[in-house]
């Protein structure tokens, strides 16, 4: 297939000509998919139903060691939850909380908590003339929305295929106090789909912050996500190697079961050291009596362990699988060799990230939209929803039947010519 780039103007236009008539006919299609958001599908949620037996009214509501589920106490969790959430994650039961329903709650109190009353005793950020945060891009936009609502000022850190760049993360924490966290979705990150490599994780747990309260936000949402049975990606545990590494309480880990049971009815955990853990309960005292150890104890009693999880994340991958490579094989048959654009093949979490060319991801979603397919908005990916190359585009395959993301796929492959060629044409 002949790269757009080598065709001269004559050819380019006639091929305009051709993607239009094409992109008239898929409109007349009257499409209507969605692929904003890494939600669940329908078909992945009905698959957690049985969880709905795991209690009933006959059932006993206690811990092992005989507390009352559906009354107060335990706030930061039953200890069966903790176990099992800590077995997630990697880490201790004694060093998770165990809370709601979604992580992304935690880090928001995490963060409202250091700006109102600081970090473990130190200055509250809202009486610092600034705060900054460090935040990968792409990344996940709850994030970068997370920090932009504090006024926190954020700096885009470019991501690599094993991680941030690392010697600007270095760089930043260690010579400027303001800086007081970053954000990671370590492994399968939100959108790329990279997984940190061992030595990144070691280089995280290494730094030598200028700021005491600097923390790093490691959201572990895809500890468990992964697409292929035999070729996962491995994550170094990060507190183990922060404690090796001298600094015990420079992350929190956050995690959820929003898409392993159900998206809005799950439970989330954080998990982080003894210091950092006992001055977020000092807040909680306050904020709650308790979170839902009912529907604790319900995830408890229906995977009971690290084994159960694993086995209810082989069945979503092989609904997400067929999705993936419905997505990957338009994008390699259609694409490949036209020099137009690039894109990830992640083995785990919830995206594909797709770079076009520059100056075309905004124009590629709006034509998207127009014939009825719903893409994340370019420039999500990046701090104040500004791509700076206007490159970046996010593509949920999760949503839609495999059917609908390959008829969204063709459409978007179509798009990406279109818009290709025309600025190609006004170069």
């Amino acid at each position: 297939m002949k790269s757009y780039r080598e065709m001269n103007k004559e050819e380019l236009t006639t091929l305009k000509a051709e993607l239009e008539q094409a992109y008239e006919d898929a409109k007349a299609k009257g499409l209507k998919l969605d692929m904003s958001r890494g939600k669940p599908s329908a078909s992945q949620l009905d698959m957690c139903m049985p969880i709905m037996d795991a209690l009933d009214a006959k059932s006993v509501l206690k811990t092992e060691a005989g507390m009352d589920c559906r009354n107060y106490g335990l706030m930061d969790g039953i200890p069966e939850a903790k176990a099992l959430m800590g077995e997630m994650m990697g880490v201790p039961a004694d060093k998770v909380i165990v809370c709601g329903n979604a992580s992304l709650t935690i880090m928001y109190d995490t963060v409202s908590r250091s700006m109102t009353h600081g970090v473990c005793g130190s200055t509250p950020w809202c009486k610092l003339e600034k705060v900054k945060f460090l935040c990968p891009a792409p990344g996940y936009d709850r994030h970068f929305a997370v920090t932009q609502h504090f006024g926190i000022e954020m700096i885009t850190i470019p991501m690599t295929p094993t991680g941030p760049d690392m010697d600007l993360v270095e760089k930043y924490v260690s010579e400027d106090a303001g800086v007081k966290g970053i954000w990671c979705v370590p492994k399968y990150s939100n959108p790329q789909g990279i997984t940190y490599s061992a030595e990144t994780v070691k280089r995280f747990a290494a730094l030598k912050p200028a700021a005491e309260d600097f923390r790093i936000f490691w959201d572990n949402a895809y500890v468990i996500h992964d697409l292929y049975e035999n070729e996962q990606d491995e994550l170094l545990e990060i507190l183990s190697e922060c404690e090796k590494a001298g600094n015990p309480d420079m992350v929190y880990e956050f995690a959820s079961t929003s898409k392993v049971s159900f998206a809005g009815a799950g439970i989330s955990a954080v998990a982080a050291s003894e210091k950092n853990l006992e001055f977020m309960r000092k807040t909680l005292t306050l904020q709650t009596i308790g979170f839902d150890k009912v529907n604790q104890l319900r995830h408890v009693k229906y995977f009971k362990n690290l084994e159960g999880l694993k086995a209810q994340m082989k069945k979503h991958a092989d609904i997400m699988r067929p999705k993936f490579e419905a997505v990957l094989s338009i994008l390699d048959q259609e694409l490949s060799g036209l020099g137009i654009a690039e894109w990830t093949r992640p083995r785990g979490g919830y995206f594909i990230s797709f770079e076009a060319l520059e100056g075309c991801a905004k124009r590629i979603v709006a034509k998207c939209k127009e014939a009825g397919v719903v893409l994340t908005g370019a420039g999500a990916t990046y701090p104040y929803g500004k791509d700076p190359q206007d490159t970046n585009i996010r593509i949920a395959p999760s949503f839609p039947t495999p059917e609908e993301m390959a008829q969204a796929a063709e459409l978007f492959v179509l798009c990406v010519k279109l818009v290709s060629v025309e600025k190609l044409l006004e170069a």
